[in-house]
């Protein structure tokens, strides 16, 4: 019996990782995943994890960490001014929209930026630090290789579309830790839940924030070629993981499988986690020398039912219920979750006060009041006009509804408006004149004798017998002046 021991201890050691092989979700290709401790690096699962990504929004927590360094060294202030240029305001969205020459605070920048993910205030930050979008995409690369991002390199501060933009998740869980560790007083800028510019208030883009027990990080990318990227953080007891999620095919997805790494690795030091080979720290995964995956016909194509973007609001798909099987976990060698983390994600965020954002210098008290209220009123829109525009223009498709729709009902520019009129006055006058002298009342000069009258006649009987069998022709005519009003 003591000489067994070893075997069957070995026997099950291979039989639960067989079980693993057999019974776990399968990483696709088109999916990297990572989490890891904040404190010590430690890497408690991985998959693709140093695969070449294209990194989209989530660039921006580097535009972020270089700008609070600049902060920090004294270089730059929270308060100091920066202005939009015609390049920033050129980017697509998201977006805040401003005009070129709208100033607006570092501080505002960044939460916008981090929030809302605006690409062209991340153009502001790196313009005002930088002097320049390349300047300042050379100061991100420096940071990135002093942290030791070796599979990083950037051309532009905001993710947009570039075949030289290009991460992994080793990098980018190396950089999150990095914010936590070298700036822990600016750290509130990655997990603020909401913001207010104006009348519009902006919920974060990370799901996990106000919904996920303990959710404090990061930022959320989305480009065709990239799919739904994710870095995120949560703390527990003390401890705080960080996990990332490229690749995913929907926004909520993202959330979610950030919510299956995070809920692993908190259960992680149970079980049977002792079966597990240790996977050592983040920065001493081996990078895989390879082309990053291009998902935009995934992602992009025509099988996609609505346009893709950073605020997708796509049902989970129903593959999102595999990561959460009793067999996988198992497979993990963790107890079943308590609950399911997509039915979690799908419950509205937990109530805050949005933070106010707004143009301009620094502002307190009444300052800020009347700040915000100038930003909300720039930032009404004001539908009427544009209403009443188009209504006009309406009746162009008609002659006679363009003339007779003027709002001074003058339509005697068209002959037959000016019949309609001849026409009334002419029905009119028979009614008060005896039948007998019809000619009389057109013709104040008419001779008496036989030979004049009968020429006269004729004309003023044609018009009488107008009037008399066709009493409704001046309301005919006026018709579409009626019809025109409502229209304009």
């Amino acid at each position: 019996m003591h000489l067994l021991r070893p075997l069957l201890r070995r026997s099950l050691v291979l039989f639960v990782a067989a079980a693993a092989l057999a019974l776990a979700p399968r990483a696709t290709n088109a999916e990297a995943l990572l989490v890891v401790e904040a404190d010590s690096g430690k890497v408690l699962q991985a998959d693709n994890a140093t695969m070449p990504w294209y990194p989209a929004s989530v660039t921006k927590l580097m535009t972020a960490y270089v700008t609070l360094k600049a902060v920090k060294d004294g270089r730059i202030s929270l308060d100091t001014l920066l202005t939009v240029s015609p390049t920033a305001a050129s980017q697509s969205p998201s977006k805040m929209g401003f005009r070129p020459g709208t100033q607006v605070t570092v501080d505002n920048a960044l939460k916008m930026m981090l929030v809302k993910s605006a690409n062209d205030m991340a153009v502001v930050l790196a313009e005002g630090v930088g002097g320049s979008i390349d300047g300042f995409s050379a100061m991100m690369n420096e940071a990135a290789q002093r942290l030791g991002m070796t599979q990083t390199s950037y051309v532009n501060p905001n993710g947009l579309p570039a075949d030289g933009q290009i991460t992994s998740a080793r990098d980018l869980a190396i950089l999150a830790r990095s914010i936590i560790r070298d700036l822990p007083e600016y750290e509130y800028f990655v997990h603020i839940p909401s913001i207010r510019f104006g009348r519009r208030i902006t919920q974060n883009f990370n799901r996990l924030i106000g919904r996920y027990p303990g959710a404090d990080g990061f930022k959320t990318g989305f480009i065709c070629a990239s799919g739904y990227n994710l870095v995120a953080s949560a703390t527990r007891d003390g401890k705080r993981l960080i996990a990332v999620v490229l690749g995913a095919s929907s926004g909520r997805m993202r959330a979610v499988r950030a919510a299956q790494l995070l809920d692993r690795g908190f259960a992680n030091n149970g079980g049977l986690s002792w079966l597990k080979p240790s996977l050592g720290t983040v920065e001493n995964l081996a990078p895989i020398d390879a082309t990053p995956p291009n998902l935009r016909d995934e992602m992009c194509g025509p099988k996609r039912k609505r346009p893709a973007s950073d605020e997708d609001e796509d049902t989970i798909a129903s593959t999102t219920s595999s990561g959460e099987t009793g067999a996988s976990f198992f497979a993990a060698a963790l107890p079943p979750p308590v609950f399911k983390p997509a039915d979690l994600l799908a419950q509205p965020p937990e109530r805050s006060e949005p933070v106010l954002v707004y143009t301009g210098p620094t502002r307190t008290g009444a300052a800020l009041i009347a700040a915000v209220a100038a930003d909300t009123e720039k930032d009404t829109p004001k539908p009427r006009k544009k209403k009443t525009h188009v209504a006009a223009k309406k009746p162009d498709a008609s002659a006679d509804a363009k003339s007779d729709g003027k709002p001074d009902g003058k339509s005697d520019a068209k002959p037959a408006a000016k019949q309609a009129k001849a026409d009334t006055k002419q029905a009119a006058k028979p009614e008060a004149k005896p039948a007998g002298k019809p000619a009389a009342a057109r013709h104040a000069n008419a001779k008496p004798d036989g030979a004049a009258a009968k020429p006269s006649e004729k004309p003023a009987a044609a018009a009488g017998d107008k009037a008399a069998a066709k009493p409704a022709k001046p309301k005919a005519a006026a018709k579409p002046k009626s019809d025109g009003k409502p229209a304009s």
